[in-house]
Parts: C-alpha cells; structure tokens; sequence
C-alpha cells in the first residue's frame, strides 16, 4: 500500500533522512511557494526545479521513478482546470497548471518520504502550528489507516466466501459501506478507550527529543536561497 511504502522510505539514514523535519517542512513550503508563482513563460525554472528534487531524491536513495509516479496523482485534477484553459485559448496557461501541480505534488512527496509521520508532526509542532490542528492531522491518519485495515479484512473475507461484488448492485455496496463504517467505529472507540486509559490528556508525546543543528540550518539556508534565487533571477 502506498502509505506503507512511504513509512519504508522515511526510515532511511541518508543526510536529508536526519535533518530536522522543521527544517525540511521550511525548504518545501519555500519550493512550493516559489512553484505556484511560476509564469507560463518560466519553464526554465521548472525545469531547474525538477532536477533539484530529483537530484535530491536521488541523494536521499529513494526510487525515483516510483516518487515521479506518485506525485502524478493529482494529473487528473489539474487536467480538468487546463482543459478549460485550453479551450478558453490560453494552452500555454493549462501546461503551466500541469506542470505547477506536478511540481508541488512532488515536493510533497519528497518531504513525506524522507521524514517519518510522527516527525513530521512534531516539525509542525516546532514550527509553532495550531496543536489543534496538529492532532486533527495525526488522528486522521491514523484513523484512515484503521478504515483501509478493516477494508481490507472485509475484502478478504469476502474472497474466501467467494464473494464478487458488482459494480450495479449498489444495495450490496451499501450493506457493505455500513458494516465498514460500524466496524470503523468500533475499532475507533476501543483505540480512543485504550489511550485515555494510558492517560492521554489531549497532548501525543514525543518519544525523542529533536534539535537544530547547524547543518540543518545550511540546509536550510542553502536550498531555501537556491530556490528564491532562481524563481527571481530566471525569467
């Protein structure tokens, strides 16, 4: 599964693997900031951009087509607002579209798979964002990993029972999207149960401690200035 793949790759030990995840989450907002204020005409600074990720991907040792594969998931969304614009007679608006959401999907991919989940959320937490909004995050992660585990319980189970399920018997597909949400809360009440047994008072605690050190600010600094001086200078 694609979110089990991305834990895998965040577990490496590669220089952009150990920098602090405020530091990485710092670099990547600069690079998608820079990417959505891309001109139609700055393609060389797409250009620029994709063999900076790329080669950053690489130093990291991930595979890189995979990550370019993943990041293309949000094709089909942009390719809806760049039809139009190619249809209002602007192409060159719709390629740019493309090209900015590819780019920023991609960063984002980058980022989550060289900084583990709980670290990127503790990165949140050191960049001062709302807690609220931090444990909205970690909840909901955590609780569609229960949803697609229970899912998949129920679709293995059904395939031992020799069960096929249609895509017109829509009175099946709701049977089985109730039992799904049913068994979701269940489990969902008997986590929520177990933590405030261990004394969970609204706050997750970090189970190491992280600190900025002078190479995370180089690398910061180095790729944040790489990136705004390219977005200014190149036109």
């Amino acid at each position: 599964m694609r979110h089990t793949r991305l834990e895998l790759w965040s577990r490496g030990t590669t220089f952009a693997h150990r920098r602090h995840p405020a530091a990485k989450i710092a670099v990547a907002l600069t690079f998608l900031v820079c990417i959505a204020t891309l001109q139609p005409s700055g393609w060389r600074i797409g250009v620029l951009y994709f063999v900076a990720l790329t080669s950053m991907a690489f130093a990291a040792r991930l595979p890189v087509p995979r990550l370019h594969l993943a990041a293309a998931v949000v094709l089909p969304f942009a390719g809806v607002f760049a039809l139009i614009s190619f249809l209002a007679g602007t192409p060159e608006k719709g390629l740019a579209m493309m090209v900015r959401a590819w780019l920023s999907a991609f960063t984002t991919v980058l980022l989550m798979a060289t900084t583990s989940q709980p670290d990127l959320l503790a990165g949140l937490e050191s960049l001062h964002a709302p807690r609220f909004l931090v444990q909205v995050m970690q909840f909901l992660y955590r609780y569609l990993l229960v949803l697609l585990e229970e899912a998949g319980a129920m679709r293995a189970a059904a395939a031992s029972r020799a069960g096929k399920l249609r895509a017109r018997e829509f009175r099946r597909a709701a049977a089985a999207a109730g039992v799904l949400f049913a068994r979701s809360w269940g489990r969902a009440q008997a986590i929520h149960r177990a933590m405030t047994a261990r004394g969970f008072d609204g706050h997750i605690p970090r189970f190491r401690s992280l600190r900025l050190t002078w190479p995370d600010a180089w690398f910061v600094a180095l790729l944040a200035t790489f990136a705004i001086v390219a977005r200014l200078a190149i036109r």
